[in-house]
């Protein structure tokens, strides 16, 4: 008689054994999702407007372009920064200042024919000496990518110079287009600047 009440103790903390079964689904929710099909079906077709696509504005691909214009901060940051620094202050001894440099803020043309070709050799800014090599930028940017960083260098870091436009890299392009290399420094800029 112990024995028989430990079983039916045992088998009461047990959880009944799972079954399978069919629960439909309740008919509010069939109710309210047939309600909603028909006014989505009576909303698209009170809506249609069959429109051809002969009636359109007669609008090209060529209609949305949006012109590009050259970043001239940007192209600073990516091709100049790592030498004259994110101050244009240069690195005293190395690399030459831009804020405040006659080369940047004198002839407009100058500053184009410094970036097309690059300098190399010595070269005086603000009364210091720098001997260097400056890459040429001639095959990189192109007119108005020049233009875009030349404006940059010359109304930032504290330079009020004014900007340039593409004109006149294609014009100082085609003037020192027989220019083979580098300029040299001061030999070949100094006679340029005092023009």
């Amino acid at each position: 008689m112990t024995e028989r009440k430990t079983t039916n103790s045992q088998q009461r903390r047990e959880q009944p054994e799972p079954y399978e079964g069919s629960r439909p689904v309740p008919k509010v929710v069939l109710t309210i999702i047939g309600v909603l099909f028909v006014w989505a079906a009576y909303y698209i077709w009170s809506t249609y407007n069959p429109m051809p696509p002969s009636l359109g504005d007669n609008r090209v691909a060529a209609d949305f372009a949006v012109p590009v214009s050259a970043d001239g901060g940007q192209l600073y940051t990516a091709n100049c920064v790592a030498c004259h620094q994110a101050s244009g202050a240069g690195v005293p001894g190395v690399f030459p200042p831009l804020a405040g440099s006659e080369w940047v803020i004198g002839d407009p043309a100058v500053a184009v024919r410094i970036v097309l070709h690059g300098i190399k050799g010595p070269l005086t800014v603000q009364g210091a000496k720098y001997d260097g090599e400056m890459p040429h930028f001639k095959e990189k940017f192109s007119d108005a990518e020049l233009a875009a960083v030349v404006s940059h260098i010359r109304t930032s870091f504290g330079n009020t110079a004014g900007e340039i436009d593409a004109k006149l890299v294609q014009q100082e392009r085609e003037a020192t287009k027989d220019h083979p290399d580098h300029w040299n420094g001061d030999e070949e800029l100094l006679p340029m600047l005092k023009k």
